[in-house]
């Protein structure tokens, strides 16, 4: 069975006034100083991944 370390890891992402993402990191300190760089820029923690419903494969015959 795989790690699942990452699974409760926050992520910080950089956004430009435009809704852009242009930097992801998981210590929001950096994020922050990155954003910096980025006149209008803010900070936010990246919002979960949500999981899709598989849809079942056409069977070949």
């Amino acid at each position: 069975m795989g790690c699942a370390c990452n699974k409760r890891k926050k992520k910080f992402e950089v956004v430009l006034e435009g809704g852009k993402v242009v930097f992801t990191h998981s210590i929001e300190s950096t994020a922050n100083t990155v954003a910096k760089r980025y006149p209008g820029s803010t900070v936010r923690e990246q919002p979960p991944a949500t999981v899709t419903a598989k849809t079942p494969a056409a069977k070949t015959l």
